[in-house]
């Protein structure tokens, strides 16, 4: 019998294999699971004298998380450039934070805020304003960008880009304007993210050294919270093939560490279907290997189908085109039997986009192709039905854990107690697959989405769904992990922690099926594996994690602050392992370290508890670490 390279014993396994629910120990050898056991027959049947082995130390572990739309490579490409607030749990915070970075960022690089954040997590339940951007940096431009609504630009950024009371805004944008005629700095969505997209396109990027180094971090990331997957769902101004070169070199070095299926996004207005006979005719389906591949079309197939999800904004009106449009494009990838997904928001807009899809059918049957709606949020049960019958899938995200208090500002809290009808989708059998949109709208963090599906609360603490329309914590994995692996067709290697599937799996801080709700946000891997290779490690286990890279440039955010903010078990705000907690800091926001020297109690206990501590106005915030409530 082969020997294992890798055994896990003593673990508390989730292997999401109704065959074989659970287990304590796995056997991995050459980059996939060989076994899943108990840890007697694994060890005595497994175990070499080159087998290394971890004690799990009773931890849950859980197959891989693959994040079923998101955009990596773009992501990658700016990670180490941009200040993160994901997480962040006071605007006064963030404040405090954007203030450091301004200190240190050289001339004539941008500050920016790009995506992960909502006013609503913030303990003040509001945005900064132009006026506090303007104190914080009179001189370094500054850009921060809420969901698809809007962006700030402070003044320097707005002479940075050129912005004066003579220059128009794009179709379905605003640029605020003053008594005086002059630009203010607000830019609004209204409700296509076209100005936003360009706008940031404008700031200065990092030279490709700096990008193959700020991509690697931004997978590490994705791995500190177990993710082993992702599809890469193309994005504005993320051309093909030039800002691939990067992650195509971390594959052929062999770096990466986090598995990409990539989808082409067409990138150029009424010449899409040229777009697509280009890459049809180059790149073959499905090329590539395990680490990365090619999967196909999307999430834009043509400009005129894109109803933006601003939900501050009305529903848009897709022109009457748009039909012709799609026919086309659709005809084409179906002729040439190329999967393909659509970003697909409203109702009204899936209607739309399945008569074109059905009328291709007739005449060119799908016949088993692959698509999917990306999105979703308010399709209704027909149209369920609909997507069922032609057998496609539809990719969820958790965007409305950011949004759902605009969502129901605007059509009230009965229709967002339904948004997405994710459970109406699993009982008509179609597939689904959850994910976040990260980055520049909601954040990669997969447990923020998985509190999401399972609690049914956006970030702010507002209670969208009733138990009815809230999913089992064991539904939600599913569609974290086998339930995504449908969207790359990759379902028979990987989501399941069973023998002859791809060794990608996480083992976390906490048992994410045991914890009480509000600590599913904060949960993290404390090992993480790709393809039978560590590619995490932290606490008990930082010892099997590779080597730490340097963060460049030296001034970066990432450095400074990392990236998700969250809390470790002593309550103190954590930041990426290649960046130490800044103590100044954190005592700052925090008010003391570690225990109470007083009453030594946990300070996670009072974090994770309904209580606003983070209020420092309010009466327990006012007091500090308010350890005398617990």
């Amino acid at each position: 019998m082969k020997k294992a390279d890798m055994i896990l014993y003593n673990g508390n396994i989730y292997t999401v294999d109704a065959k074989n629910p659970t287990a304590t120990a796995v056997a991995i050898s050459d980059g996939k699971f060989i076994a899943v056991g108990d840890d007697a027959t694994i060890i005595h049947e497994y175990a070499g004298e080159e087998t290394l082995q971890i004690d799990l130390k009773k931890k849950r572990v859980i197959p891989g998380l693959i994040d079923s739309h998101i955009h990596l490579i773009r992501g990658g490409l700016n990670y180490t450039l941009e200040l993160r607030w994901d997480g962040v749990p006071s605007l006064a915070d963030a404040l405090r934070m954007l203030k450091k970075q301004v200190a240190i960022t050289p001339t004539p690089q941008w500050v920016r805020v790009v995506g992960g954040w909502t006013e609503h997590q913030f303990a003040e339940k509001r945005m900064p304003t132009l006026d506090e951007l303007n104190d914080i940096a009179p001189d370094t431009p500054v850009f921060i960008m809420h969901l698809y609504d809007r962006a700030l630009l402070n003044r320097a950024a707005l002479r940075a880009v050129g912005f004066t009371r003579d220059t128009p805004a794009p179709p379905g944008s605003v640029i605020e304007k003053n008594s005086n005629g002059d630009p203010t700095g607000l830019m609004l969505a209204s409700p296509n993210a076209l100005i936003l997209y360009a706008t940031l396109a404008k700031g200065p990027k990092l030279p490709y050294d700096h990008q193959i180094n700020s991509t690697r971090h931004f997978m590490t990331e994705l791995n500190r919270f177990g993710i082993t997957s992702v599809i890469d769902a193309g994005g504005g101004f993320q051309n093909f093939p030039d800002d691939y070169q990067v992650i195509n070199e971390l594959n052929e070095k062999k770096l990466l560490t986090v598995r990409i299926a990539y989808n082409l996004f067409t990138q150029r207005p009424k010449q899409e279907l040229e777009d697509f006979k280009n890459w049809t005719s180059t790149v073959k389906l499905h090329q590539g290997d395990d680490m990365y591949r090619h999967n196909g079309a999307g999430e834009m197939l043509v400009f005129s189908a894109a109803d933006f999800e601003d939900f501050l904004q009305p529903r848009p009106n897709l022109p009457e085109v748009m039909e012709a449009e799609l026919e086309k494009v659709v005809r084409h990838l179906v002729e040439n039997r190329w999967p393909f997904r659509l970003h697909a928001t409203y109702n009204e807009s899936i209607s739309r986009f399945l008569n074109v899809f059905e009328k291709v059918n007739r005449d060119m049957p799908f016949n088993g192709l692959p698509w999917i709606f990306d999105h979703a949020e308010t399709i209704d049960e027909r149209n369920i039905d609909r997507v069922k019958a032609l057998g496609g899938g539809i990719a969820i995200q958790s965007r409305m854990a950011f949004q759902g208090e605009y969502f129901t500002d605007r059509y009230g809290k009965a229709a967002a107690a339904h948004t997405p009808p994710v459970k109406r989708m699993l009982q008509a059998g179609v597939p689904v697959g959850a994910g976040s949109d990260a980055t520049r709208v909601s954040s990669y963090n997969p447990w923020v989405a998985l509190y999401w599906l399972s609690a049914g609360k956006t970030v702010g603490g507002q209670q969208l769904y009733d138990d009815k329309n809230k999913l089992s914590r064991e539904t939600a994995l599913e569609l974290y992990t086998k339930g995504s692996a449908w969207f790359s067709s990759e379902q028979a290697l990987k989501g399941s922690i069973k023998a002859g599937q791809l060794a990608d799996l996480a083992v976390l801080d906490a048992d994410f099926f045991e914890v009480q709700e509000e600590a599913v946000k904060h949960i993290e891997s404390v090992l993480t594996i790709v393809g039978g290779k560590i590619v995490y490690g932290s606490n008990e286990f930082a010892g099997f994690s590779p080597a730490p890279i340097p963060v460049l440039p030296d001034w970066s955010p990432v450095k400074q602050f990392g990236g998700y903010h969250s809390i470790t078990k002593s309550g103190v705000g954590r930041t990426a392992t290649t960046a130490p907690p800044d103590t100044a800091i954190h005592q700052h926001i925090h008010a003391c370290i570690g225990s109470c020297d007083v009453h030594g109690h946990d300070h996670n206990k009072a974090r994770l508890s309904n209580i606003p501590l983070n209020n420092f106005s309010a009466f327990w915030g006012v007091f500090g670490c308010s350890c005398f409530a617990f």
